[in-house]
């Protein structure tokens, strides 16, 4: 009955969540504690996620399809995962398409898992920020079925994503799934942008708000303060997708035709 009210409120958990539980019981035997997920697994009561995490099935549910969510299981990953890149645009509701892979960041980011239809992959944080113990600047906490998760925060998201695109799909993507937010705090985004120490990634956030300057209220003092910290020579948008585009002095970047023109809204 006690092992109900775990699987209960713990709809995705590790073994070190599960033997926390038993040993506030009085069970501390390692064997019974892997016996007794054995036990659970061949009943159909919960799944095996890959080692160490599981999910829970609940009554009358097949254990084959009832459908496990993929956040919570990002969120649990490593103990510091904290969600990110286009995983924390879907978490956010800010994400233009669904995706079937998952991103999150950690220390020691776990080998890549895949389970059933999703994939999930951890990058380390930032060396920057890690260098300056700042890895969880703008990472909020949120519930999610009554766990907690850790995501990066909006305006976090907006820099991660120019800064790493490879790690969130076309321009296309970025730039209509970055649209989607109605409000950014600029002085954090100059904040993060400062500690991450990228030229480049400062020029593209530049670009990006002067882009949207009327929808998202940019004054030309915070754009003055990106282009400050713009690269002193020309850049690609992304160094590994060295596209043909429009050179943009103002930010020294060259830029995709399709990013500069937004192509895609032709497509409307």
């Amino acid at each position: 009955m006690k092992l109900k009210t775990f699987f209960r409120t713990h709809p995705v958990f590790t073994v070190e969540d599960f033997a926390g539980y038993l040993s506030s019981d009085g069970s501390h035997n390692l064997r019974t504690q892997e016996s007794l997920l054995v036990y659970h697994v061949k009943a159909g009561n919960i799944v095996r996620v890959r080692r160490g995490l599981y999910a829970v099935v609940p009554p009358g549910a097949s254990a084959e399809t009832y459908p496990v969510d993929p956040f919570l299981l990002a969120s649990r990953m490593t103990k510091d995962a904290v969600l990110s890149y286009h995983t924390a645009l879907e978490f956010h509701g800010k994400a233009y398409s669904v995706y079937e892979h998952f991103m999150y960041l950690a220390a020691f980011p776990s080998q890549p898992v895949t389970f059933r239809s999703h994939q999930f992959k951890g990058v380390k944080f930032p060396k920057a920020l890690t260098l300056e113990n700042k890895a969880s600047f703008d990472v909020v906490k949120a519930d999610r079925a009554g766990l907690e998760v850790r995501v990066t925060g909006l305006e976090r998201t907006f820099v991660d994503v120019l800064n790493r695109p490879d790690l969130t799909g076309s321009w296309e993507e970025i730039w209509r799934s970055l649209e989607s937010v109605e409000f950014f705090d600029l002085d954090k985004l100059a904040t993060y942008v400062d500690l991450l120490g990228n030229a480049t990634t400062a020029a593209k956030v530049g670009f990006f708000l002067e882009q949207h300057r009327e929808s998202l209220m940019v004054d030309e003092a915070h754009l003055k303060t990106f282009r400050d910290r713009r690269p002193c020579r020309p850049h690609y948008l992304e160094r590994s997708r060295r596209q043909v585009g429009r050179f943009v002095a103002a930010w020294n970047l060259v830029v995709p035709e399709e990013v500069y023109g937004r192509s895609w809204e032709e497509l409307r």
